[in-house]
């Protein structure tokens, strides 16, 4: 049955509780990184690999355990997910090196593959009104911003007051709260243990995904061979194929292709990549330039591109309780291009000042808050209750590819674009051409000589930084189209939901 009607109401905190987690545990090192990086004497290479570990991980998982939720019951998802969640966040707490802090991130990231699907498909399952639906799953989707850009905050201020490994700690309270409240009010609604939950299935995902992102994060530095980054998109494609011929044979797949012929269920998907991966891509940049060249502490960075996160509530808010007079196509479409156009004001702020950087990035949230807030409602409100799992695995597969590609794609993008751009005088040694971090290294030690170098590599990081914002907000306007074609049929009073109310 589903949770009393009071109840229903603290579900949502609980499960927000947990998916508030879950985001936070990846924008959280957009500010920690350098400190990590540092502490642990990790690599550039390790240090992209403690960010990338966890979302890697939790894309390729994803999938089989929104299935198995709806096999064995979400409820018992979202519980296991929370206590894997707890054990590996003081795993990672106390890491003494970058090595086992990379597994931890990897355990982690079951856990949190094993409770994410399970917070939107518990909040499908309780509410049966749609309006409160729409309202409640806008918040949920909200949050996915929100966290996004809380993250570097909090990550600012633990550094700024503890030591490193309080980011990672600060999540078991929250875990054992989320748990006693879970136990209580989520509803005990009993899984389907007729359908058989396909292991090998899910393994063939978790490789390719796997395979993918690495045939990219090591095209991006390369050099003279091609040998990895070649074999890695071969076994990509080799799995990807065995994964999707497996699934057109099983009666019960993991993923059922058919769902996605539904436009609005696949522009949902669609926008919450774009949405991650633009809204990821600059909050990582911002933070990475502002710390590197204008010199501010990783709290001041964080508090920067919050301003994300207070643009986006309102919109979102709102979205979500006006979804049936405005339209899906309004909402997702015209979201992803008044961001886009939002993150060129941004970027235009670099040279003309920190005031039109930060209403760029508020009103970048603003547009994207809009797209976060019914993205959810598209897919999980296109689907039966049933394929409630199967549907929340799609759309959190989206979610974290997003933010993935926003690392690997524009992180190794940053880089390549520093090194390649960079001129330092004779003498500079080349360490300093590697990342802007060894630049600054290299300008502490040599006392008079060094603002030159600190100049020049600032001026690079700059030119980097202007063209990853460039690419973010091309990202943004491509979703626009695609998305606006998609959903030329979802206007204003349109209906949203293919299954509006709960059988």
């Amino acid at each position: 049955m589903p949770a009393a009607h009071s109840n229903r109401w603290v579900l949502l905190v609980t499960v927000a509780a947990g998916l508030l987690l879950i985001v936070l545990d990846n924008s959280v090192l957009y500010t920690a990184l350098p400190t990590l990086t540092r502490e642990l004497g990790a690599t550039a290479t390790q240090g992209l690999w403690i960010i990338n570990a966890y979302p890697l991980v939790m894309a390729g998982l994803l999938l089989g355990t929104g299935t198995l939720g709806d096999r064995i019951g979400h409820r018992r998802m979202f519980l296991i997910g929370l206590v894997l969640f707890g054990v590996a966040s003081i795993v990672a707490a106390y890491s003494p090196t970058a090595e086992i802090l990379i597994g931890a991130r990897a355990f982690l990231a079951v856990g949190a593959a094993a409770m994410m699907p399970a917070t939107l498909a518990l909040i499908r399952v309780t509410f049966e009104d749609d309006r409160e639906r729409n309202i409640a799953i806008a918040i949920w989707g909200s949050l996915s911003v929100v966290g996004a850009a809380l993250g570097p905050i909090i990550g600012g201020f633990l550094l700024g007051h503890f030591w490193w490994g309080s980011v990672f700690l600060i999540n078991v309270p929250v875990v054992v709260a989320a748990f006693i409240s879970a136990l209580i009010v989520a509803p005990k609604v009993a899984g389907d243990a007729t359908k058989p939950w396909d292991v090998v299935s899910s393994f063939q995902a978790l490789v390719a995904l796997s395979a993918f992102v690495i045939a990219i994060k090591e095209s991006a530095h390369a050099g003279q061979s091609w040998a990895v980054p070649a074999i890695s998109l071969l076994v990509a494609i080799l799995a990807g194929a065995l994964f999707v011929r497996r699934q057109l044979r099983l009666p019960f797949p993991l993923l059922d292709f058919s769902i996605f012929r539904n436009a609005a269920f696949t522009s949902g998907v669609l926008a919450a990549a774009f949405s991650l991966f633009a809204i990821g891509g600059v909050e990582l940049a911002t933070t990475q330039r502002f710390q590197l060249v204008a010199g501010f502490t990783p709290l001041e960075a964080g508090m920067l591109v919050s301003a994300a996160a207070l643009g986006s509530l309102p919109t979102a808010l709102l979205g979500g309780a006006f979804l049936h007079r405005i339209g899906l196509r309004i909402l997702i479409a015209g979201g992803l291009a008044a961001g886009s156009l939002a993150v060129l004001l941004a970027t235009w702020g670099i040279t003309h000042g920190l005031g039109w950087l930060i209403a760029g990035l508020a009103l970048t949230g603003a547009g994207v808050g809009a797209t976060m807030s019914v993205a959810s409602t598209a897919i999980v409100g296109n689907v039966p209750v049933h394929r409630a799992g199967m549907a929340s695995s799609v759309e959190e597969v989206s979610y974290e590819f997003g933010s993935l590609f926003a690392v690997t794609i524009l992180g190794s993008l940053l880089a390549y674009l520093y090194t390649v751009n960079v001129v330092f005088p004779a003498g500079t040694s080349e360490a300093a051409r590697d990342s802007m971090a060894s630049a600054l290294v290299f300008a502490n030690e040599a006392g008079a000589d060094g603002v030159v170098v600190r100049q020049a590599a600032g001026i690079a990081f700059d030119h980097a930084y202007t063209v990853v914002m460039y690419v973010a907000a091309g990202v943004l306007a491509v979703g626009a189209l695609i998305t606006g074609i998609l959903l030329r049929r979802y206007g204003p009073g349109s209906q949203s939901s293919a299954y509006p109310t709960q059988h």
